[in-house]
């Protein structure tokens, strides 16, 4: 039971008193661990619910495997070239980062290749009944198709297989589902959801229609099982495709190269990351080769010229010697035709180098600057030796212009023909820079969220949600749920809390089941909290009742469905019970019905005696509860609130007055009607009803305004129907409920 005090208590010496900081966070936390006990249930059906779907989700969802392997990309490129074959690296361009070879992987040149070859562009997939058919048909192990589950032949239940080799269409149908369905004698029919039947045909001969053509080569289907095919384009294949393919560098700098492959598939993800794997070897060999052959070609084609070059030039030597008899070069002129040799054949690399880096490079490029620039030098050096010939004899001049032609002519050739040669074996040993390391490997168990992580995860998901729409409900209804926020707004104490009696709500179903009288808590069972309660009321209403002029009571409220019937009722049995003669008074003439608690007929009342028709004696009821007598409302007059007025009303509290100890008065709701505004101004003490998470603060405050506008003073509140339950969850001095019964 819980008493409140008129009047505050001094702290005990010695004792402890909490901070208003601390208090607050005791309570917030109380008070959330009191609304989560409060709904317990809405949490564990909400906790269930989640859970139940998350069991469907693991049996629905299909497995997801993976495979993986690993791929090394060497730091050096020309990975045929021996030590001997260095020189030629700038011909073969530079090396290949491991960015590059990831951004490789993934291109449509490897992946478009591995989806025409593998036919990844056709999509084929059995038409399942919604939600459960794809889980009847993973779980089916037979070899022949399943047979139908009720009665539904068209879809598919396990067992089923259709191979599609080859699938044209038109471009507009590309990414659109097509319809087939298995007919009789290994008979298909293709048809498009908009168009209607588009082509029929056997397993292993090509149909064509228009545009579409299709060839299967393999059915294993009962007649009428339906087949969506999808022809993609390949965008939207290489794009799937990406999705479900990973590349990432196994530790920095490392050149170690991780890819990996899922899918629902276990037997063909494998086989399709091993194809991509290959593609990538073979185009990474192929690049590698090609720009050794593009050089040799361009040689190939330089090194004709070049050898009718040198013939010519040897021919017109040999002849010019003989024509003067044999001239031989003095060692003067021999040093000066070494010089220009020299000379040209740096002219002669330097051009070509010029034209292998024009290939890549634009004539703004350093580079190619670097090179223009060197030939600018070598072409004033030769200049030079050209001036110190002209001062040579016009003989010597000729024979060493021969000369220089031949030598010249000679170096160039071998050279290009020893570069061919190089560039050849470089050609037929290339085996790329890429290697794998190990082969694509296929998990045994799927990858993703296991089934007892799903079931965490939806478990706790559904708890929030549970606790959000907690929040949600509890942040949308600003009611009082606490007596003490009474207290602290509207400056009036609390009299009484009466907790919530499970006793009251049997008692009343009960009563209106059987649609006669119905027995008091306060006799049926007198050890309830809520009796408890209202004795403690009794005690307090004994001192607040000592400076009144009147002994009479009244108990209102600001709205209907408040307990004030079930408050006036049981604390005239209380007191009744305590040797006090209590009358109880149904002043509400609209719905009273405090008669029907007692067994007894509302006619000759309030009414009968407010208009003369009866005197008090025949309005006075005595009730089966010993010192308790009930005064019913009488016949429902068409003015109430006029009769209550008459001064025959007040003439009626002051005679009870008399004779009785305490008058208990039953008014109807003050902000519905202005009856309880009227009869206030008789009794000696107004109480006020509040009942537990049905009020906002401001319909307190508008109904106190009301009754002291009127003149009457109220005198307190009685907090009814209190959970007990979520209060004993919380902490601090507020939070504090106890039962102290009576034990066998």
């Amino acid at each position: 039971m819980e008493n409140e005090s008129l009047k505050p208590k001094a702290p005990v010496p010695g004792q402890q008193i909490a901070t208003g900081a601390e208090e607050e966070q005791g309570l917030a936390i109380g008070e959330i661990v009191a609304v989560v006990m409060e709904h317990r249930w809405l949490i564990a059906i909400v906790t269930s619910i989640a859970v139940l779907m998350g069991v469907a989700w693991t049996m629905v969802s299909k497995p997801v495997y993976k495979a993986d392997a690993l791929l090394q990309v060497e730091e050096k490129g020309g990975g045929g070239m021996s030590a001997a074959l260095k020189d030629l690296e700038p011909l073969l361009g530079d090396n290949t980062t491991v960015a590059a070879e990831q951004e490789i992987l993934t291109s449509r040149m490897v992946l478009g290749r591995v989806i025409h070859r593998l036919k990844l562009d056709i999509e084929v997939q059995p038409t399942h009944l919604p939600l459960i058919g794809s889980v009847i048909a993973r779980r089916y192990k037979g070899d022949d198709p399943n047979s139908p589950l009720f009665g539904l032949s068209s879809y598919a239940w396990g067992g089923e297989a259709l191979q599609v080799d080859a699938l044209d269409v038109p471009s507009s149908s590309e990414d659109k589902p097509l319809i087939l369905t298995a007919e009789e004698n290994d008979g298909f029919e293709l048809f498009d959801e908009g168009e209607g039947s588009i082509v029929k045909g056997k397993v292993g001969i090509r149909a064509t229609a228009g545009k579409f053509s299709i060839f299967v080569s393999k059915m294993s289907a009962r007649p009428g099982t339906r087949f969506v095919l999808i022809r993609r384009s390949m965008e939207s294949a290489v794009d799937r495709l990406r999705k479900e393919f990973t590349v990432k560098e196994r530790g920095k700098k490392s050149g170690i190269l991780e890819v990996g492959l899922t899918g629902s598939d276990k037997d063909r993800i494998g086989v399709i990351l091993d194809d991509i794997l290959k593609t990538y070897v073979r185009q990474n060999v192929e690049r590698r080769s090609a720009e050794a052959e593009n050089t040799l070609k361009f040689l190939e084609t330089q090194l004709p010229a070049l050898k009718r070059e040198m013939d010519a030039a040897e021919v017109a030597y040999n002849a010019y010697r003989q024509s003067r008899g044999s001239l031989d070069l003095n060692l003067e002129t021999q040093s000066v035709l070494q010089s220009l040799v020299e000379v040209d054949n740096q002219i002669v690399a330097l051009k070509q180098e010029r034209d292998e880096l024009r290939q890549s490079f634009t004539a703004e490029h350093p580079r190619v600057q670097a090179v223009d620039q060197r030939l600018q030098r070598l072409r004033e050096r030769r200049n030079q030796f050209d001036a110190d010939v002209n001062k040579l004899p016009d003989t010597q001049q000729k024979v060493l212009r021969l000369a220089r032609d031949v030598e010249v002519s000679t170096t160039l050739y071998t050279n290009l023909v020893n570069t061919a040669q190089q560039l050849k074996v470089s050609k037929a040993g290339t085996v790329g820079d890429v290697r794998v390391i190990d082969a694509a490997a296929v998990f045994r168990q799927p990858v993703g969220i296991q089934t007892p992580a799903k079931l965490a995860i939806t478990a706790l998901l559904g708890f929030i949600i549970s606790l959000i729409s907690i929040w949600a409900k509890r942040s949308l209804r600003v009611v009082i749920e606490d007596p003490e926020v009474i207290e602290a707004k509207l400056g009036l104490p609390v009299y009484a809390t009466v907790p919530h009696s499970e006793d009251e709500v049997k008692i009343f179903s009960h009563a209106r089941k059987a649609k006669g009288a119905s027995e008091l808590l306060a006799v049926m069972k007198p050890e309830d909290d809520a009796i408890e309660s209202l004795r403690g009321l009794r005690t307090t209403i004994h001192f607040a009742m000592m400076d009144a002029t009147h002994n009479s009571i009244l108990i209102t409220g600001s709205s209907p469905g408040l307990g004030k019937s079930f408050l006036s009722k049981n604390l005239g049995a209380v007191l009744a019970q305590a040797g006090s003669r209590i009358v109880i008074i149904d002043a509400d003439l609209r719905r009273g019905h405090i008669n029907k608690e007692f067994g007894l007929r509302r006619e000759v009342g309030v009414s009968e005696y407010v208009a003369g028709t009866a005197v008090l004696e025949d309005i006075v009821k005595p009730t089966s509860v010993p010192n308790l007598w009930v005064v019913t409302t009488g016949q429902i007059p068409p003015n109430p609130s006029e009769l209550l007025m008459h001064l025959r009303f007040e003439q009626m509290l002051a005679q009870l007055g008399e004779q009785f100890d305490t008058l208990i008065i039953d008014a109807p709701p003050i902000l519905a009607v202005s009856d309880a505004a009227i009869i206030g101004r008789h009794a000696g003490a107004t109480l006020m009803v509040a009942r537990s998470g049905c009020h906002p603060v401001a319909e307190l405050e508008q109904a106190v305004k009301r009754l002291n506008h009127a003149g009457v003073q109220v005198k307190g509140f009685v907090f009814n129907d209190l959970n007990t339950d979520r209060q004993r969850y919380r902490y601090g001095y507020k939070g504090y409920v106890y039962r102290y019964s009576y034990r066998n």
